[in-house]
């Protein structure tokens, strides 16, 4: 995998990947952060990422298993270390998983298969933070 990524302005930057899609990202900067923020910053789209890996398998494992999956949320709250470098300390990820008539059971193990085995950017944050889970199933079939 390859990347790279350009500083533009002020602390404005645009990160491009292998497959030519293109990033706006930064902090805000002047004085005091007077300007606004061009995008997220690199450390929220960590976050994102992690969550955008783990949707993915969910979203796959369940459509794997035949089940009539709608949509899946993931809604993250993330909490930094006070001293540099920065990491992540601790992560919740809470699932909003809709569907016809999913099996809560088939629901719960994709996510625990997602965030234990296969999501790569979850196995690697879980080095410096706690990574808790919940979640909660939405019948669209009512």
């Amino acid at each position: 995998m390859k990347a790279r990524v350009k500083w533009v302005e002020d602390r404005t930057f645009v990160g491009e990947t292998e497959s030519g899609h293109k990033m706006v990202f930064g902090t805000a900067s002047g004085a005091d952060g007077a300007k606004p923020k061009p995008g997220p910053s690199p450390m929220e789209l960590v976050l994102i990422g992690a969550g955008g890996c783990s949707a993915y398998d969910v979203v796959h494992i369940l459509e794997k298993g035949r089940e009539a999956v709608e949509d899946c949320v993931v809604e993250m709250d993330a909490e930094r270390a006070e001293t540099d470098p920065k990491v992540f300390i601790r992560i919740h990820m809470h699932f909003i998983v809709k569907g016809r008539a999913l099996a809560e059971a088939k629901v719960k193990r994709a996510i625990d298969l997602s965030i234990e085995k296969y999501c790569s950017a979850t196995a690697m944050l879980s080095k410096t933070a706690t990574v808790t889970h919940d979640f909660e199933v939405v019948d669209t079939q009512v």
